[in-house]
Protein backbone atom coordinates (compact mmCIF):
# COMPACT_ATOMS: atom_id res chain seq x y z
CA UNK A 1 0.00 0.00 0.00
CA UNK A 2 0.93 3.40 -0.74
CA UNK A 3 2.94 5.18 2.55
CA UNK A 4 0.99 8.43 2.13
CA UNK A 5 -2.51 6.07 2.52
CA UNK A 6 -0.80 4.40 5.26
CA UNK A 7 0.24 7.50 6.99
CA UNK A 8 -3.45 8.96 6.47
CA UNK A 9 -4.62 6.06 7.84
CA UNK A 10 -2.85 6.22 11.10
CA UNK A 11 -3.00 9.86 11.63
CA UNK A 12 -7.42 9.57 10.99
CA UNK A 13 -7.73 6.05 13.40
CA UNK A 14 -5.81 8.04 15.75
CA UNK A 15 -8.76 11.22 16.20
CA UNK A 16 -11.33 8.49 15.66
CA UNK A 17 -9.93 6.87 19.12
CA UNK A 18 -9.65 10.50 20.65
CA UNK A 19 -13.50 10.96 19.75
CA UNK A 20 -13.83 7.63 21.04
CA UNK A 21 -12.07 8.50 24.11
CA UNK A 22 -13.72 11.83 24.81
CA UNK A 23 -17.48 10.28 23.92
CA UNK A 24 -17.01 8.67 27.41
CA UNK A 25 -16.44 11.76 29.09
CA UNK A 26 -19.85 13.44 27.86
CA UNK A 27 -22.30 13.62 30.29
CA UNK A 28 -24.31 16.87 29.57
CA UNK A 29 -23.81 20.09 27.49
CA UNK A 30 -20.90 21.39 29.61
CA UNK A 31 -19.44 18.84 29.07
CA UNK A 32 -20.31 19.24 25.04
CA UNK A 33 -19.25 22.49 24.90
CA UNK A 34 -16.71 23.31 27.57
CA UNK A 35 -15.02 19.97 28.72
CA UNK A 36 -16.78 20.23 31.94
CA UNK A 37 -13.52 23.25 32.55
CA UNK A 38 -11.50 20.96 33.40
CA UNK A 39 -8.87 21.18 31.29
CA UNK A 40 -5.34 21.47 31.92
CA UNK A 41 -3.20 24.63 30.10
CA UNK A 42 -1.46 21.83 27.46
CA UNK A 43 -4.33 21.14 25.93
CA UNK A 44 -5.84 24.62 25.59
CA UNK A 45 -2.83 26.36 24.70
CA UNK A 46 -2.33 23.87 22.09
CA UNK A 47 -6.38 23.82 20.91
CA UNK A 48 -6.02 27.45 21.37
CA UNK A 49 -3.31 27.95 19.04
CA UNK A 50 -4.25 25.02 16.49
CA UNK A 51 -7.54 26.91 16.13
CA UNK A 52 -6.59 30.18 15.34
CA UNK A 53 -4.15 29.07 12.44
CA UNK A 54 -5.67 26.72 10.02
CA UNK A 55 -4.66 26.17 6.30
CA UNK A 56 -4.37 29.89 6.64
CA UNK A 57 -0.91 29.11 8.24
CA UNK A 58 0.32 25.96 6.34
CA UNK A 59 -0.66 27.38 2.67
CA UNK A 60 -1.58 30.62 3.03
CA UNK A 61 1.02 32.21 5.23
CA UNK A 62 3.93 29.78 3.78
CA UNK A 63 2.45 31.52 0.38
CA UNK A 64 2.76 34.97 1.49
CA UNK A 65 6.04 34.56 2.45
CA UNK A 66 6.98 33.77 -0.88
CA UNK A 67 4.83 36.42 -2.73
CA UNK A 68 6.34 39.67 -0.94
CA UNK A 69 9.46 37.74 1.10
CA UNK A 70 10.59 39.04 5.06
CA UNK A 71 7.47 41.70 4.77
CA UNK A 72 5.65 39.04 5.59
CA UNK A 73 7.15 38.99 9.43
CA UNK A 74 4.16 41.93 10.78
CA UNK A 75 2.46 38.86 10.37
CA UNK A 76 4.11 37.17 12.87
CA UNK A 77 4.67 40.52 14.79
CA UNK A 78 1.00 41.18 15.01
CA UNK A 79 -0.54 37.73 15.78
CA UNK A 80 2.46 37.76 18.72
CA UNK A 81 1.04 40.81 20.21
CA UNK A 82 -2.79 39.97 19.76
CA UNK A 83 -1.77 36.41 21.22
CA UNK A 84 -0.34 37.82 24.03
CA UNK A 85 -2.80 40.61 24.55
CA UNK A 86 -5.37 37.75 24.94
CA UNK A 87 -3.27 35.54 27.40
CA UNK A 88 -1.85 38.37 29.56
CA UNK A 89 -4.55 40.72 29.79
CA UNK A 90 -7.67 38.86 28.75
CA UNK A 91 -7.45 35.50 29.73
CA UNK A 92 -7.93 36.01 33.65
CA UNK A 93 -10.84 38.51 34.18
CA UNK A 94 -12.68 36.58 31.57
CA UNK A 95 -12.06 33.21 33.09
CA UNK A 96 -13.52 34.89 36.56
CA UNK A 97 -16.23 36.22 35.29
CA UNK A 98 -17.16 33.05 33.42
CA UNK A 99 -16.86 31.35 35.80
CA UNK A 100 -18.99 33.54 38.35
CA UNK A 101 -21.93 33.44 35.76
CA UNK A 102 -21.72 30.01 34.83
CA UNK A 103 -21.40 30.54 31.72
CA UNK A 104 -20.81 27.81 28.80
CA UNK A 105 -20.93 30.20 25.90
CA UNK A 106 -19.97 33.90 24.86
CA UNK A 107 -23.50 35.22 24.38
CA UNK A 108 -23.82 33.73 28.03
CA UNK A 109 -21.37 35.77 29.45
CA UNK A 110 -22.31 39.16 27.18
CA UNK A 111 -25.74 38.32 29.04
CA UNK A 112 -25.00 37.96 32.61
CA UNK A 113 -22.61 41.17 31.96
CA UNK A 114 -24.88 43.49 31.18
CA UNK A 115 -27.73 41.87 32.99
CA UNK A 116 -29.29 41.88 29.47
CA UNK A 117 -33.42 41.34 30.38
CA UNK A 118 -34.36 40.65 26.81
CA UNK A 119 -33.01 38.31 24.15
CA UNK A 120 -31.71 41.04 21.58
CA UNK A 121 -28.38 40.55 22.55
CA UNK A 122 -28.42 36.69 22.53
CA UNK A 123 -30.00 36.71 19.08
CA UNK A 124 -27.23 39.66 17.91
CA UNK A 125 -24.30 37.37 19.05
CA UNK A 126 -25.41 34.51 18.16
CA UNK A 127 -26.65 34.84 14.57
CA UNK A 128 -23.38 36.99 13.53
CA UNK A 129 -21.18 34.37 14.86
CA UNK A 130 -23.34 31.93 12.76
CA UNK A 131 -22.88 33.45 9.38
CA UNK A 132 -19.63 34.24 9.98
CA UNK A 133 -18.32 30.77 11.38
CA UNK A 134 -19.95 29.40 8.17
CA UNK A 135 -18.20 31.74 6.03
CA UNK A 136 -14.88 30.58 7.90
CA UNK A 137 -15.48 26.55 8.12
CA UNK A 138 -15.92 27.12 4.16
CA UNK A 139 -13.25 28.32 3.94
CA UNK A 140 -11.29 25.07 5.88
CA UNK A 141 -13.40 23.12 4.04
CA UNK A 142 -12.00 24.36 0.75
CA UNK A 143 -8.64 23.87 1.81
CA UNK A 144 -9.08 20.47 2.48
CA UNK A 145 -9.85 19.73 -1.36
CA UNK A 146 -7.03 21.50 -2.47
CA UNK A 147 -4.89 19.83 0.22
CA UNK A 148 -5.67 16.12 -1.14
CA UNK A 149 -5.96 17.70 -4.64
CA UNK A 150 -2.52 18.93 -4.03
CA UNK A 151 -0.30 16.02 -2.58
CA UNK A 152 -2.25 13.15 -3.37
CA UNK A 153 -3.44 13.87 -6.43
CA UNK A 154 -6.81 13.53 -5.98
CA UNK A 155 -10.11 15.14 -7.20
CA UNK A 156 -10.78 18.51 -5.85
CA UNK A 157 -14.03 17.40 -4.61
CA UNK A 158 -13.47 14.19 -3.51
CA UNK A 159 -10.90 15.80 -1.28
CA UNK A 160 -13.51 17.89 0.52
CA UNK A 161 -16.24 14.94 1.32
CA UNK A 162 -13.62 12.50 2.88
CA UNK A 163 -12.12 15.50 4.83
CA UNK A 164 -15.88 17.03 6.06
CA UNK A 165 -17.11 13.51 6.54
CA UNK A 166 -14.17 12.68 9.19
CA UNK A 167 -14.19 15.84 10.75
CA UNK A 168 -17.84 15.48 11.54
CA UNK A 169 -17.35 12.05 12.61
CA UNK A 170 -15.32 12.81 15.91
CA UNK A 171 -16.63 15.94 16.70
CA UNK A 172 -20.48 14.22 16.99
CA UNK A 173 -18.85 11.21 19.28
CA UNK A 174 -16.81 13.90 21.86
CA UNK A 175 -18.02 17.27 21.38
CA UNK A 176 -15.35 19.67 22.81
CA UNK A 177 -13.67 17.42 24.36
CA UNK A 178 -12.92 14.83 21.50
CA UNK A 179 -11.82 18.86 19.86
CA UNK A 180 -9.26 19.90 22.21
CA UNK A 181 -7.66 16.66 22.41
CA UNK A 182 -7.65 16.09 18.60
CA UNK A 183 -6.09 19.51 18.95
CA UNK A 184 -3.28 19.07 21.00
CA UNK A 185 -2.48 16.19 18.94
CA UNK A 186 -2.64 18.30 15.28
CA UNK A 187 -1.10 20.70 17.01
CA UNK A 188 1.74 19.02 17.82
CA UNK A 189 1.89 17.75 14.50
CA UNK A 190 1.82 21.36 12.90
CA UNK A 191 4.65 22.84 15.34
CA UNK A 192 6.77 19.53 14.17
CA UNK A 193 6.18 19.84 10.54
CA UNK A 194 6.64 23.69 10.23
CA UNK A 195 9.89 23.99 12.34
CA UNK A 196 11.45 21.09 10.84
CA UNK A 197 10.89 22.04 7.14
CA UNK A 198 13.12 25.13 7.15
CA UNK A 199 16.09 23.68 8.97
CA UNK A 200 16.24 20.46 6.67
CA UNK A 201 16.14 23.01 3.76
CA UNK A 202 18.64 25.20 5.13
CA UNK A 203 21.29 22.02 5.21
CA UNK A 204 19.91 20.79 2.06
CA UNK A 205 21.09 24.33 0.39
CA UNK A 206 24.48 24.16 2.46
CA UNK A 207 26.21 27.48 4.20
CA UNK A 208 27.58 28.50 0.45
CA UNK A 209 23.87 29.26 -0.22
CA UNK A 210 23.16 33.13 -0.79
CA UNK A 211 19.49 33.15 -0.20
CA UNK A 212 19.31 37.13 0.60
CA UNK A 213 21.24 38.38 -2.12
CA UNK A 214 19.69 35.48 -4.58
CA UNK A 215 16.37 36.90 -3.62
CA UNK A 216 17.55 40.82 -4.10
CA UNK A 217 18.73 39.88 -7.19
CA UNK A 218 14.95 38.21 -8.18
CA UNK A 219 13.08 41.25 -6.52
CA UNK A 220 14.53 44.14 -3.96
CA UNK A 221 11.09 44.43 -2.37
CA UNK A 222 11.57 40.54 -1.18
CA UNK A 223 14.67 41.21 1.80
CA UNK A 224 13.24 45.07 2.08
CA UNK A 225 11.18 44.89 5.66
CA UNK A 226 8.50 47.66 4.40
CA UNK A 227 8.16 46.00 1.41
CA UNK A 228 8.81 46.49 -2.47
CA UNK A 229 9.97 50.01 -3.24
CA UNK A 230 10.88 50.46 0.96
CA UNK A 231 8.84 52.71 3.26
CA UNK A 232 5.63 54.86 1.61
CA UNK A 233 2.10 55.35 2.78
CA UNK A 234 0.51 52.46 0.18
CA UNK A 235 3.60 50.15 2.57
CA UNK A 236 2.56 51.16 5.78
CA UNK A 237 -0.93 50.63 5.17
CA UNK A 238 -0.46 46.89 4.26
CA UNK A 239 1.69 46.52 7.19
CA UNK A 240 -1.07 47.95 9.07
CA UNK A 241 -2.94 45.11 7.17
CA UNK A 242 -1.09 42.44 7.76
CA UNK A 243 -0.10 43.13 11.55
CA UNK A 244 -3.62 44.13 12.35
CA UNK A 245 -4.71 40.27 11.32
CA UNK A 246 -3.77 39.54 15.66
CA UNK A 247 -6.62 41.90 16.07
CA UNK A 248 -8.85 38.54 15.69
CA UNK A 249 -7.17 36.56 18.84
CA UNK A 250 -8.45 39.77 21.16
CA UNK A 251 -12.06 38.55 21.77
CA UNK A 252 -13.19 35.52 18.97
CA UNK A 253 -15.44 32.87 20.33
CA UNK A 254 -13.59 30.35 19.38
CA UNK A 255 -10.94 31.09 21.15
CA UNK A 256 -12.12 33.04 24.51
CA UNK A 257 -14.06 29.56 24.73
CA UNK A 258 -10.76 27.59 25.64
CA UNK A 259 -10.29 30.15 28.32
CA UNK A 260 -13.71 29.19 29.50
CA UNK A 261 -12.51 25.57 29.42
CA UNK A 262 -9.53 25.95 31.28
CA UNK A 263 -9.22 24.49 34.95
CA UNK A 264 -7.80 27.25 36.77
CA UNK A 265 -5.95 30.56 36.91
CA UNK A 266 -2.67 29.23 37.72
CA UNK A 267 -3.13 26.77 34.27
CA UNK A 268 -3.89 29.90 32.51
CA UNK A 269 -0.25 31.44 34.05
CA UNK A 270 1.13 28.33 32.38
CA UNK A 271 -0.80 28.09 29.23
CA UNK A 272 0.10 31.21 28.22
CA UNK A 273 3.71 30.74 27.57
CA UNK A 274 3.00 27.62 25.73
CA UNK A 275 0.74 29.59 23.19
CA UNK A 276 3.35 32.47 22.63
CA UNK A 277 5.87 30.16 21.98
CA UNK A 278 3.76 28.28 19.56
CA UNK A 279 3.09 31.05 17.85
CA UNK A 280 6.55 32.64 17.43
CA UNK A 281 7.76 28.77 16.21
CA UNK A 282 4.99 28.14 13.66
CA UNK A 283 4.45 31.62 12.09
CA UNK A 284 7.77 32.62 12.00
CA UNK A 285 8.88 28.65 10.57
CA UNK A 286 5.91 29.64 8.29
CA UNK A 287 7.21 32.70 6.25
CA UNK A 288 10.75 31.04 6.21
CA UNK A 289 9.42 28.70 4.52
CA UNK A 290 7.74 30.95 1.72
CA UNK A 291 11.12 32.64 1.51
CA UNK A 292 13.12 29.90 1.22
CA UNK A 293 10.81 28.09 -1.59
CA UNK A 294 10.59 31.58 -3.50
CA UNK A 295 15.01 30.92 -3.86
CA UNK A 296 14.73 27.77 -4.60
CA UNK A 297 11.49 27.90 -7.24
CA UNK A 298 11.87 31.01 -9.18
CA UNK A 299 14.51 33.31 -10.59
CA UNK A 300 14.34 36.63 -11.58
CA UNK A 301 11.36 37.89 -14.05
CA UNK A 302 9.53 35.02 -12.94
CA UNK A 303 6.03 35.42 -11.80
CA UNK A 304 5.03 33.26 -8.49
CA UNK A 305 2.25 32.26 -9.56
CA UNK A 306 3.08 30.53 -12.63
CA UNK A 307 5.70 28.41 -10.50
CA UNK A 308 4.19 28.36 -7.11
CA UNK A 309 0.07 28.22 -7.68
CA UNK A 310 -2.36 30.85 -7.08
CA UNK A 311 -0.65 32.97 -4.17
CA UNK A 312 1.93 30.91 -4.44
CA UNK A 313 0.11 28.29 -2.22
CA UNK A 314 2.00 25.10 -3.74
CA UNK A 315 5.53 26.27 -2.32
CA UNK A 316 5.21 24.43 0.60
CA UNK A 317 4.16 21.05 -1.16
CA UNK A 318 6.94 21.92 -3.52
CA UNK A 319 9.42 21.89 -0.61
CA UNK A 320 8.51 18.83 1.14
CA UNK A 321 8.37 17.39 -2.34
CA UNK A 322 12.09 18.29 -3.19
CA UNK A 323 13.98 17.57 0.26
CA UNK A 324 12.39 15.32 2.09
CA UNK A 325 12.08 11.21 1.86
CA UNK A 326 8.53 9.84 0.63
CA UNK A 327 7.62 8.66 4.57
CA UNK A 328 7.97 12.14 5.58
CA UNK A 329 6.26 13.73 2.66
CA UNK A 330 2.85 11.28 4.07
CA UNK A 331 3.80 13.12 7.34
CA UNK A 332 3.33 16.68 5.92
CA UNK A 333 -0.34 15.87 4.30
CA UNK A 334 -1.13 15.32 7.69
CA UNK A 335 0.19 18.10 9.06
CA UNK A 336 -2.03 19.88 6.44
CA UNK A 337 -4.55 18.31 7.10
CA UNK A 338 -4.44 18.94 10.84
CA UNK A 339 -4.30 22.63 10.57
CA UNK A 340 -7.28 22.19 8.37
CA UNK A 341 -9.24 20.24 10.61
CA UNK A 342 -8.65 21.55 14.02
CA UNK A 343 -10.12 24.74 13.09
CA UNK A 344 -13.05 23.06 11.36
CA UNK A 345 -13.96 20.98 14.39
CA UNK A 346 -13.39 23.97 17.05
CA UNK A 347 -15.58 26.45 14.70
CA UNK A 348 -18.81 23.87 14.45
CA UNK A 349 -18.81 23.22 18.14
CA UNK A 350 -18.85 27.07 18.96
CA UNK A 351 -21.11 27.83 16.11
CA UNK A 352 -23.53 24.94 16.62
CA UNK A 353 -23.80 25.90 20.93
CA UNK A 354 -24.96 29.32 19.45
CA UNK A 355 -27.85 28.10 17.51
CA UNK A 356 -28.77 25.13 20.58
CA UNK A 357 -27.91 26.92 23.82
CA UNK A 358 -28.56 30.50 22.56
CA UNK A 359 -31.21 30.10 20.18
CA UNK A 360 -33.12 27.07 20.75
CA UNK A 361 -32.52 26.77 24.60
CA UNK A 362 -32.52 30.28 25.90
CA UNK A 363 -35.22 31.74 24.03
CA UNK A 364 -37.80 28.88 22.44
CA UNK A 365 -37.25 26.34 25.00
CA UNK A 366 -35.87 27.27 28.49
CA UNK A 367 -37.49 24.28 30.53
CA UNK A 368 -34.84 21.53 28.10
CA UNK A 369 -32.74 19.92 30.29
CA UNK A 370 -28.99 20.25 29.48
CA UNK A 371 -28.99 16.53 28.79
CA UNK A 372 -30.86 16.40 25.84
CA UNK A 373 -29.25 19.68 24.95
CA UNK A 374 -26.21 17.50 23.45
CA UNK A 375 -27.93 15.27 21.19
CA UNK A 376 -29.99 18.41 19.43
CA UNK A 377 -26.82 20.13 19.54
CA UNK A 378 -25.09 17.44 17.56
CA UNK A 379 -27.75 17.64 14.61
CA UNK A 380 -27.04 21.22 15.02
CA UNK A 381 -23.17 20.86 13.76
CA UNK A 382 -24.52 18.20 11.23
CA UNK A 383 -26.64 20.86 9.40
CA UNK A 384 -24.12 23.68 10.16
CA UNK A 385 -21.29 21.95 8.89
CA UNK A 386 -23.07 20.67 5.37
CA UNK A 387 -24.15 24.55 5.02
CA UNK A 388 -21.18 24.99 5.01
CA UNK A 389 -19.96 22.63 2.89
CA UNK A 390 -22.66 23.98 -0.11
CA UNK A 391 -21.09 27.66 0.62
CA UNK A 392 -17.24 25.75 0.09
CA UNK A 393 -18.62 24.41 -3.72
CA UNK A 394 -20.68 27.36 -4.59
CA UNK A 395 -17.38 29.92 -4.23
CA UNK A 396 -15.13 26.86 -5.75
CA UNK A 397 -17.16 26.99 -8.83
CA UNK A 398 -17.83 30.73 -8.91
CA UNK A 399 -14.20 31.88 -7.92
CA UNK A 400 -11.87 29.52 -9.45
CA UNK A 401 -8.81 31.82 -8.86
CA UNK A 402 -9.82 32.47 -4.93
CA UNK A 403 -6.68 31.55 -2.73
CA UNK A 404 -6.60 30.29 0.75
CA UNK A 405 -5.52 33.06 2.40
CA UNK A 406 -7.83 35.69 1.67
CA UNK A 407 -11.24 33.38 1.97
CA UNK A 408 -9.92 32.52 5.07
CA UNK A 409 -8.89 36.12 6.16
CA UNK A 410 -12.71 37.23 5.29
CA UNK A 411 -14.12 35.12 7.88
CA UNK A 412 -11.60 35.47 10.12
CA UNK A 413 -12.19 39.08 10.30
CA UNK A 414 -16.08 39.29 10.43
CA UNK A 415 -15.75 37.34 13.67
CA UNK A 416 -12.83 39.08 15.16
CA UNK A 417 -14.48 42.56 14.46
CA UNK A 418 -17.96 41.57 14.93
CA UNK A 419 -17.03 40.53 18.76
CA UNK A 420 -13.24 41.59 19.77
CA UNK A 421 -14.18 45.30 19.83
CA UNK A 422 -16.68 44.35 21.99
CA UNK A 423 -15.04 41.45 24.28
CA UNK A 424 -12.20 44.09 24.83
CA UNK A 425 -14.81 46.98 26.29
CA UNK A 426 -16.86 44.76 28.15
CA UNK A 427 -13.67 42.92 30.43
CA UNK A 428 -11.82 46.67 31.08
CA UNK A 429 -14.57 49.47 30.70
CA UNK A 430 -17.22 49.52 33.59
CA UNK A 431 -19.21 52.02 31.44
CA UNK A 432 -20.22 49.87 28.68
CA UNK A 433 -23.59 49.11 28.28
CA UNK A 434 -25.56 46.52 26.59
CA UNK A 435 -26.81 49.02 23.82
CA UNK A 436 -22.65 49.71 23.12
CA UNK A 437 -22.75 45.93 23.01
CA UNK A 438 -24.96 46.18 20.30
CA UNK A 439 -23.66 49.06 18.82
CA UNK A 440 -20.43 47.00 18.55
CA UNK A 441 -21.59 44.24 17.02
CA UNK A 442 -23.58 45.33 14.35
CA UNK A 443 -21.49 47.93 13.20
CA UNK A 444 -18.66 45.61 13.16
CA UNK A 445 -20.22 42.83 10.97
CA UNK A 446 -21.19 45.54 8.77
CA UNK A 447 -18.00 47.31 8.30
CA UNK A 448 -16.16 44.09 7.34
CA UNK A 449 -18.18 43.90 3.76
CA UNK A 450 -18.55 47.36 3.23
CA UNK A 451 -14.52 47.73 3.89
CA UNK A 452 -13.97 44.49 1.81
CA UNK A 453 -15.98 45.17 -1.35
CA UNK A 454 -17.39 49.09 -1.14
CA UNK A 455 -14.19 50.68 -0.20
CA UNK A 456 -11.76 49.49 -2.39
CA UNK A 457 -13.59 50.60 -5.15
CA UNK A 458 -13.11 54.62 -4.35
CA UNK A 459 -11.14 56.06 -7.14
CA UNK A 460 -7.72 57.44 -6.11
CA UNK A 461 -8.19 56.00 -2.61
CA UNK A 462 -9.82 51.94 -3.02
CA UNK A 463 -6.26 51.09 -3.36
CA UNK A 464 -5.27 52.16 0.19
CA UNK A 465 -8.25 50.23 1.81
CA UNK A 466 -7.12 47.20 -0.38
CA UNK A 467 -3.81 47.30 1.43
CA UNK A 468 -5.51 48.04 4.67
CA UNK A 469 -7.95 44.83 4.40
CA UNK A 470 -11.20 45.10 6.55
CA UNK A 471 -10.25 44.05 9.52
CA UNK A 472 -8.37 46.93 11.31
CA UNK A 473 -10.73 49.25 9.86
CA UNK A 474 -13.53 47.47 11.09
CA UNK A 475 -11.58 47.09 14.30
CA UNK A 476 -11.55 50.70 15.43
CA UNK A 477 -15.24 51.44 14.10
CA UNK A 478 -16.85 48.85 16.46
CA UNK A 479 -14.75 50.17 18.98
CA UNK A 480 -15.75 53.93 18.58
CA UNK A 481 -19.33 52.79 18.09
CA UNK A 482 -19.15 50.88 21.14
CA UNK A 483 -18.15 53.72 23.10
CA UNK A 484 -19.85 56.73 21.38
CA UNK A 485 -23.62 54.79 22.16
CA UNK A 486 -22.65 53.58 25.51
CA UNK A 487 -22.04 57.22 26.56
CA UNK A 488 -25.33 58.12 25.38
CA UNK A 489 -27.15 55.58 26.83
CA UNK A 490 -25.53 56.31 30.26
CA UNK A 491 -26.88 59.90 29.54
CA UNK A 492 -30.02 59.15 28.65
CA UNK A 493 -30.41 57.01 31.99
CA UNK A 494 -29.31 59.95 34.03
CA UNK A 495 -31.37 62.62 32.57
CA UNK A 496 -34.26 60.20 32.71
Amino acid sequence: MNINYIVLFIYFLILFLIGVFASKKIKGLEDYYVGGKKLGYWVVAFSARATGESAWLLLGLTGLGAMIGVSAFWVVVGELLGVGAAWFLMARPFKALTDEYGSITVPDYLVSRFKSSSHLLRIVAAATLTIFVTIYVSAQIDATGKAFETFLEWNYYTGVFVGFGIVVMYILSGGFVAVAWSDLFQGLLMLMGLVLLPIVTLIYLGPEADVLGELERVDPGLVNIWGAGGFSMMNLMAILGLAGIGLGFMGSPQLFVRFMSIKDDDEILKGRWVAIVFTFLTDSAAVLIGILGRYLFTEQGQAPDAILGNGAEQVLPMLVDLIMPSIIIAMYIAVVLAAIMSTIDSLLVVASSAIARDFYQQIYNPDLKNEKMAKISRVITVTLALAALVLALTIAELSPTRTVFWFVIFGWSGIAATFCPMMILSLFWKGYTEKGALASMISGFLSIPIFKFLMTQIPDYGMYFEKLAELPPSFVIALLFGIFVSKLDKKAKSSS
